[in-house]
């Protein structure tokens, strides 16, 4: 396939890249930020007339694509003042969304966020492992964008039946290298209750990304994308009862278990885990 990838000099945009490549996809690396090299090109997605511009063709890149993985995005609230954040990462997916229609790209596949589940969990999830049949509850200025990108995309599926868009909720990133710290959250199961203890290997991210882009069925579908357990060393049930005791457990929980359900992208992209920060403990 021939792949665009905004967001490329992200950790998740790295590893994506990475993996799509080793597959033996085309994929040109677009981002705002980054070094000079093949297949890299600076694209400010405020702006829609370079994104069309890039998404259309580059000369010496490409001619015309066949999806686009868009990671662009100031990758979480407080990185920026609130407005500049609603406003740069609203504008940049509604233009990626608007200009690979234009464009005659019927496959995206991007980043929303876990946020939309009810991040920082100030207010107790109504039921735990939380899934995607859980409405959207934002809480910032940050994940209230994530939220009407979803909506954009709904609507954007609804007028063309052949656009395919994949919502993919990334649980919060990881390189091996931000694994050190993880021992220290044992110290009390408040320091990240925020997420309900979860996070995603950029790699298993990456691998989600390439398992959307395969299966890539018109209409809109969103995912919970987090690793198979929890950043902590105690049971997932025993976090559970102590922070949320009024929360409904569905099910009996696994001793480590991931509390951000991700049944849903088992079952229908086949993604399955396979790195944990244990593994580098």
């Amino acid at each position: 396939m021939r792949i665009a990838v905004t967001g490329a000099s992200g950790k998740l945009g790295r590893a994506v890249v990475e993996r799509l490549r080793a597959s033996g996809n085309a994929v040109h690396a677009l981002d705002v930020v980054g070094e000079r090299g093949p297949g890299f090109t600076r694209v400010d997605f405020t702006d829609y007339g370079q994104t069309v511009d890039a998404l259309f063709g580059i000369d010496d890149r490409h001619d015309g694509l066949d999806a686009v993985v868009h990671l662009a995005a100031a990758p979480a609230g407080g990185i920026l003042p609130d407005s500049q954040t609603f406003h740069n990462n609203m504008s940049a997916t509604f233009n990626v969304f608007q200009g690979a229609r234009r464009a005659g790209i019927k496959t995206i596949v991007y980043a929303s966020s876990e946020t939309v589940l009810g991040i920082p969990f100030e207010t107790p999830p109504p039921y735990i492992p939380l899934d995607e049949e859980y409405d959207t509850r934002p809480e910032s200025i940050y994940s209230v964008t994530k939220h009407l990108e979803e909506q954009l995309a709904q609507k954007l599926v609804r007028w063309d039946p052949e656009l395919s868009i994949a919502a993919l909720r990334f649980s919060n990133v990881m390189d091996v290298a931000d694994y050190a710290p993880f021992p220290s959250f044992d110290a009390g199961a408040g320091i990240r209750k925020w997420n309900l203890w979860g996070y995603i290997d950029a790699r298993d991210g990456a691998q989600a990304v390439e398992r959307a882009l395969k299966l890539a069925r018109p209409g809109f579908e969103a995912y919970i994308i987090a690793a198979a357990d929890t950043v902590m060393s105690r049971s997932s049930a025993s976090l559970a009862a102590e922070v949320f005791p009024s929360a409904t457990i569905t099910r009996e929980l696994g001793e480590h278990e991931t509390l951000l359900s991700i049944e849903k992208a088992r079952r229908v992209l086949g993604f399955e885990p396979e790195h944990s920060w244990r593994d580098h403990a």
